[in-house]
């Protein structure tokens, strides 16, 4: 009896994963649970294990292809199961379960569901048969007639557009986004629809012009992802800056002054516990920040919990582990926090639960320097913070000139949520703690 084993939903948000390696080979016998590949979906990579012992039948995929949730990935024979005829996949209740989840419910529930996969599997046969009939007729494009008909008025070029509707087919409403000068097709969302963002109705892309000495490597992987999440971050939010100083000479001693105590307990003790904890301390004043805008409902959702996301530098990109209720740690849980998932981040071993469900994020580039810059939203975030370099400047106290650690913070905002003043508001209570770091010992 074959088994087909379909992508399952395995983060919030995603729609699709692309399948990094093949654990397992044609012919191979596996065993429950054993992970059979690798698939990256926005910004991490995870293993998929299997929901049956078997024999791999087939690998319908390739290493490097980007497959949707809820499509055949793998086919296994399964040789324990008792031989009778053959019948429909959907009628077969392992392969129903299997395409939804790996928890076996009650009968009413598969029927449901049964219903659910054979409406998803005649509607994969409807758009196979409609690209085949539209290659037939020399088109290069899924769309509908009434959809050519939408483009043609519009002068809208289909071979330019990324479709939103089932298997990548171009809607009616993609053509007329488009042709209104829209820059951004599809889902705000992280991780949906797949290839970076058309800025234009008209835009094609043009071959980069070879010379001597090019070498090219595959745009793929993370650092697409990456470009994906950052196009869509950056044309769907409208980004201010704002830009402060904060004297960091009295945080310093402080850290000194616990470093010792802290490594006796095996922590390294940077300075992002203590930003993370005045940050902590802002975001209770100034929840707004802590808030996320749902597109879907036209409805601002002030966030009940604060985890916090902190960009790590890796060999593939900028990865942002999060750190779940921040707001309910200590500095030094928070320092082996960061510690613990900085490790995991930079050897890929990040879960999808370590790396979703920010609320807001810290990016930090001091140790490389730079007076400030000004980062990216990790949409659907509201805001984002940076960390500057930490120097020593001359500044005025008590109208004498004196020289102290100072550091700059870039908040970067969405407009549509934050206005300039919260941001300086927030900002300001940020540095009023660490300014005076024995406050955050109370929060």
């Amino acid at each position: 009896m074959s088994i087909e084993f379909r992508l399952p939903d395995i983060g919030e948000g995603i729609h699709e994963g692309e399948i990094v390696q093949w654990l397992v080979n044609v012919g191979d016998n596996v065993k429950e649970d054993q992970p059979v590949l690798e698939v990256m979906t926005d910004k991490v990579t995870a293993e998929i294990p299997s929901p049956v012992s078997g024999v791999v039948k087939e690998l319908r995929a390739k290493a490097g292809e980007v497959v949707k949730v809820g499509s055949v990935v793998i086919v296994f024979d399964d040789a324990s199961a008792p031989q009778k005829p053959e019948a429909p996949a959907k009628s077969d209740p392992r392969a129903v379960e299997f395409s939804v989840g790996f928890n076996l419910e009650d009968s009413e529930t598969t029927k449901a569901k049964a219903g659910t996969v054979e409406k998803f599997q005649n509607t994969e046969k409807m758009e196979k048969t409609a690209a085949v009939a539209a290659s037939s007729a020399g088109a290069k494009v899924l769309a509908a007639p009434a959809t050519r008909k939408v483009a043609r008025a519009l002068g809208v070029d289909l071979s330019t557009l990324s479709g939103t509707g089932v298997r990548g087919r171009i809607t009616p409403e993609d053509v007329k986004r488009y042709g209104q000068g829209a820059s951004f097709i599809g889902s705000n969302s992280i991780g949906s629809n797949s290839g970076l963002s058309k800025p234009a109705s008209n835009f094609k892309p043009q071959p980069v012009a070879a010379s001597a000495g090019d070498r090219r490597v595959p745009f793929a992987g993370m650092r697409k992802k990456i470009a994906e999440h950052l196009v869509k971050s950056k044309q769907t939010v409208p980004h201010f800056a704002y830009v402060e100083e904060v004297d960091m000479s009295n945080l310093m001693q402080m850290r000194r002054d616990l470093k010792a105590d802290a490594e006796a307990q095996g922590v390294k003790l940077s300075f992002l516990p203590f930003i993370i904890k005045a940050v902590v301390a802002g975001l209770r004043q100034y929840p707004v920040l802590n808030s996320q805008l749902d597109e879907t409902t036209q409805e601002l959702v002030y966030k009940g919990d604060i985890h916090m996301g902190i960009a790590v530098a890796t060999d593939d990109g900028l990865v942002v582990p999060v750190i779940k209720h921040a707001d309910q740690k200590n500095l030094l849980t928070l320092a082996a926090e960061i510690q613990t998932l900085s490790e995991k981040a930079r050897a890929n071993k990040l879960s999808l639960d370590e790396i979703r469900g920010g609320t807001f994020t810290l990016t930090s580039i001091g140790s490389i320097g730079g007076l400030f810059g000004v980062p990216i939203i990790n949409h659907p975030e509201v805001a984002i913070m940076g960390i500057n370099k930490i120097t020593e400047r001359p500044v005025v106290r008590n109208g004498e000139i004196v020289i102290r650690d100072m550091m700059n913070l870039s908040l970067s905002g969405d407009h549509r949520v934050v206005d300039g003043a919260e941001a300086a508001l927030f900002t300001k209570a940020v540095i009023e703690y660490l300014e005076n770091p024995a406050k955050l010992l109370l929060v």
